[in-house]
């Protein structure tokens, strides 16, 4: 089985090494993939300059409140490009703001999540979006 890909697009150093610590302990075999702003998450995507190389990602974890260019931007770019738009797409955030939730679904997000706090919350998340996303949800194939 190969491995689940996953970008995480976070600028919080500490939150980067919650969520990759917390999918280290993943049954499922899984590459995580940084982008640490808005700009960088569509070049990794688009596989423009040092992302020329990059692999197309399962899945992607993406805070809004980024630098350079907000998660709402990015989550607009990804659903209007044909290619980007069938990967799934979890908003993963502090913000609990209703405009923000229903913005998020409006932009067809597949899920949003509240960022916990703390490494057993995460886990915890982590936990459930490997079983659904990893261990009921059918992929297309592509790369």
């Amino acid at each position: 089985m190969r491995p689940i890909e996953i970008l995480l697009v976070e600028d919080n150093p500490g939150d980067a090494l919650l969520a990759k610590v917390a999918f280290e302990n993943s049954r499922s075999p899984i590459n995580m993939h940084f982008a640490v702003d808005g700009m960088e998450a569509i070049d990794f995507l688009s596989k423009k300059g040092r992302f020329s190389d990059a692999i197309t990602p399962d899945l992607i974890l993406l805070d809004l409140n980024l630098p350079k260019k907000s998660g709402i931007e990015v989550l607009i770019e990804i659903k209007a490009d044909d290619q980007l738009k069938v990967i799934p797409v979890i908003i993963l955030t502090t913000s609990d703001a209703e405009q923000d939730i229903l913005m998020s679904y409006k932009l067809h997000a597949n899920s949003f999540v509240n960022k916990p706090f703390g490494f057993e919350s995460f886990s915890e998340i982590a936990r459930s979006i490997e079983k659904f996303w990893f261990g009921v949800v059918k992929y297309p194939k592509h790369d």
